[in-house]
């Protein structure tokens, strides 16, 4: 059977960007230069949120995760701007953006974030708490989602452990009583960062993004409008390409959500990347970073 030329074409293109962007992952060196990138706040209800964007294409929208700020995606920020339009922000209460005062909801923050941008339909890349947005959101405004990468993501209405529970609860007594350093140290401690925290290279880094944040153990959880009905029951509405991402070192009930979302959501697809924790991206960039790059080529937004 004769294959088309057009057909041709778009293997070789596919197979060029699967292999320069996992060229710039193994060897960020070989970059001449970073991407120029555009540094602004989006006006949100009661509040604004800081942004990063660069590049031209696709647009993707990274969202960082619980306790830290958009600087997690340094190295999906720079590589994958050489072939997306790629977007970082800090969500409401973390970074340069707004401390809640008055109730708010993240779904509608991003939604405004994008109308701020003139973006109408993007890939979300969340990790921990930015996955939990992006699924959320997703339900909320399908029309504006291409794709969704979901890092160790967290799900509204999901039933945490007890166990997890009691950990959590330990620091915020610790920031209320003994000080946002002093629970900074035992968050650093706590299984979900322990793994990140074993790699010299990135501990430092992490450390600094924890601390920076470390107020937001005491942030007013009453202020935020969780998804009502939550996601845990609506998965089956998520009808995009949908790729899972887990370390095989994360908690236990991170590993649960992620085998849920596998069943749950139509096509989904779950990687799990050895010898990383929570913070995957980060860990394993190399590997992260063709994960991503091969499923979104595979999709080829155009």
């Amino acid at each position: 059977m004769r294959i088309e030329r057009d057909q041709v074409q778009w293997t070789f293109r596919f197979g060029c960007r699967v292999f320069l962007l996992a060229l710039l992952s193994t060897a960020p060196s070989l970059l001449a230069e970073e991407p120029e990138f555009v540094k602004g706040m989006a006006p949100v209800e009661h509040g604004e949120l800081y942004y990063e964007l660069a590049g031209d294409g696709s647009p993707i929208v990274f969202i960082h995760g619980g306790q830290m700020d958009s600087r997690i995606w340094d190295d999906q920020f720079v590589a994958f701007a050489e072939y997306y339009k790629v977007v970082r922000y800090d969500v409401r209460g973390y970074g340069n953006s707004t401390q809640p005062t008055m109730p708010y909801a993240n779904t509608d923050d991003l939604h405004r974030l994008l109308i701020h941008l003139n973006l109408e339909r993007v890939t979300l890349v969340g990790l921990s708490l930015g996955g939990r947005i992006a699924i959320d959101f997703t339900i909320i405004h399908p029309e504006q989602v291409n794709a969704l990468v979901l890092v160790a993501p967290g799900l509204s209405g999901f039933t945490w452990s007890e166990e997890q529970r009691h950990r959590l609860w330990q620091i915020i007594v610790v920031a209320r009583d003994e000080g946002f350093a002093a629970a900074s140290e035992l968050w650093l401690r706590d299984p979900y960062m322990a793994p990140a925290m074993e790699n010299p290279t990135i501990s430092p880094k992490i450390q600094r993004l924890v601390r920076e944040n470390s107020h937001v153990w005491l942030m007013n959880p009453l202020l935020e409008r969780w998804l009502d009905p939550p996601a845990v029951g609506r998965l089956s509405d998520i009808l995009v390409p949908t790729l899972v991402i887990v370390g095989d070192r994360d908690v236990p009930d991170i590993q649960k959500i992620c085998s849920q979302l596998g069943r749950e959501i139509s096509g989904a697809r779950k990687k799990i990347v050895a010898n990383a924790g929570h913070i995957v991206n980060m860990e394993q960039v190399e590997y992260f970073n063709e994960l991503v790059g091969e499923f979104l080529g595979e999709l080829d937004f155009r």
